[in-house]
């Protein structure tokens, strides 16, 4: 199922060609803003001095077309439209096999929109990287590990439709949280303490923040391997939780129609 997701992603490279150019020209947006306010703080905001502002800017931009952060999946669609009666009669789990196409598929927009945008960030952006193998190594563990947890999170939001007849407002609702929390405009790290400690309750830091700060070289070692055992706790609970809803979803699922 992972393998049909990524030859599913390699299909549409014309969407791919049209989702790096949109992510670089709002990278180009973000970084000048966000260094801009690097400036007139004196050179440093947060913690942030101009290289590290510039590869947060363009590792969220790059990581963007991989996490999901959109709340939508085909699931949802399946669920409205009665098909999913179909998957449930299939003799697999239908979480992971869900989630095992839509990782594959978003692993491998890293490649057409992902990648660009890295070398576009070191080349213009005064964009800096580790070289260091461990952190590096933690990076791509840390990339991968939040791409799941979104599609995991993202399943949840699907199967509320064994409950709600119309899921598309609880998606928009998901789009506007995760995407704040996740660190998606500003860095969680500067936000005020209260809210900076919101979003620590939440799975969204780990999604996104967790695998920049960690690809960056921000966090490495032991806070890296650390950052990185709360991506996985948090899939392991959004897995749990996916099965007892899955199982108590199909108890009640009707479908209408034939």
């Amino acid at each position: 199922m992972f393998l049909a997701g990524w030859r599913r992603g390699s299909r549409y490279r014309a969407a791919a060609l049209g989702g790096l150019v949109a992510n670089a020209t709002f990278g180009f947006l973000k970084a000048s803003i966000l260094v801009a306010a690097v400036h007139a703080g004196g050179g440093s905001i947060g913690g942030y001095d101009t290289a590290s502002i510039a590869a947060y800017t363009w590792l969220s931009q790059a990581l963007l077309g991989s996490v999901n952060l959109s709340g939508r999946s085909d699931l949802a669609t399946r669920m409205k439209d009665g098909s999913i009666a179909v998957d449930l009669l299939r003799p697999v789990d239908l979480q992971t096999v869900t989630t095992a196409q839509e990782v594959g598929r978003a692993l491998f927009a890293l490649l057409p929109r992902a990648v660009p945008l890295i070398l576009l960030g070191m080349l213009v952006g005064g964009m800096r990287l580790p070289v260091d193998p461990v952190t590096l190594g933690l990076g791509v563990v840390s990339v991968v590990s939040g791409v799941t947890l979104s599609f995991l999170t993202v399943y949840l939001v699907a199967v509320a439709g064994f409950w709600m007849l119309e899921t598309r407002g609880l998606q928009t609702a998901y789009m506007i949280l995760s995407g704040f929390l996740a660190g998606l405009f500003v860095p969680v790290t500067l936000f005020p303490a209260w809210l900076l400690a919101v979003a620590r309750a939440t799975p969204f830091p780990s999604m996104l923040q967790t695998p920049i700060d960690v690809l960056s070289g921000r966090l490495s070692g032991i806070p890296a391997a650390q950052a990185v055992l709360v991506q996985l706790a948090w899939i392991a609970g959004t897995l749990a939780v996916g099965q007892l809803v899955t199982r108590a979803g199909r108890r009640r699922l009707e479908v209408q129609g034939g």
